[in-house]
């Protein structure tokens, strides 16, 4: 764990990549990132919950993917590494799967870098989920990943960081018209449906203290995003209840998921 945050700045210096790591344990933190997450454990009670329902759908899930006999993975807004990354699972199930990590937060993929550099069959690359186009045509991605085969394209919780104004929709549109057929979309995203007028007036708290965006949508808004895609059973469903493989603690309702398939 690192002990102090060079930027001294308090909030100001948290990044969601290394908050999200503290929330499931992880040691690549600083100061600032522990004390962002306690206020959001201090604003919303099932805050907790949130990030172990985020990372247990994103390993069902690419277990789904494996069975349906996808082998190529590209992981946008991966965060930090943690316990169970996307190329341990595949790689388990299927040792010539190959899988692009990909994040805004050049720290979060330098510390992919390291962890990969002696997997062939992965690799990890700068990119933002504001431009798609170059994430997919990025040298490194293309060398590993062949789009006119099929693909699962992970999209775990990363779109709640997109704003309207950068329209989250032509992101995960610019991927859908890229896949091939038999290729599909995951994605796990927060889901304003459930929130009280008071979840809501301590989101807009947390967002000034913290600085770090986050946006809720509608069921409606989040189901629009397979398009064009044959969403697998059970549909859009609370995080937890998507093919959950062992008992599960009660869903906390913030996070919604599913997996499109093109066909």
């Amino acid at each position: 764990m690192i002990d102090s945050d060079p930027s001294d700045l308090g909030f100001a210096g948290a990044a969601s990549a290394r908050v999200y790591d503290y929330s499931l344990g992880g040691k690549d933190n600083y100061s600032a990132d522990r004390e962002a997450a306690a206020a959001a454990l201090a604003a919303h009670r099932v805050a907790h919950l949130l990030p172990r329902e985020n990372r247990k759908f994103m390993r069902r899930a690419v277990r789904y993917l494996l069975e349906a006999g996808v082998r190529q993975f590209v992981d946008v807004g991966c965060g930090l590494p943690g316990k169970g990354n996307v190329h341990e699972v595949a790689g388990r199930a299927a040792p010539d799967a190959r899988v692009a990590y990909v994040d805004h937060d050049r720290v979060a993929v330098v510390h992919y870098q390291a962890l990969l550099h002696s997997v062939p069959g992965a690799t990890a690359v700068h990119g933002d989920a504001r431009r798609p186009h170059e994430i997919i045509g990025h040298p490194e991605v293309t060398a590993l990943i062949d789009f006119d085969r099929p693909v699962g394209v992970l999209m775990i919780s990363v779109l709640g960081h997109v704003r309207d104004e950068d329209d989250p929709e032509s992101t995960v549109r610019a991927f859908r018209d890229a896949m091939a057929p038999g290729s599909h979309l995951v994605v796990c995203d927060f889901l304003a449906d459930n929130l009280t007028a008071d979840d809501w007036a301590a989101h807009r708290k947390l967002t000034e203290q913290i600085g770090i965006h986050l946006a809720f949508r509608s069921a409606e808004r989040l189901a629009g995003l397979f398009g064009g895609l044959d969403v697998v059973e059970p549909g859009l469903v609370h995080a937890p209840e998507w093919r959950p493989d062992r008992p599960y603690e009660p869903a906390s309702g913030w996070l919604l998921a599913g997996v499109g398939r093109k066909p």
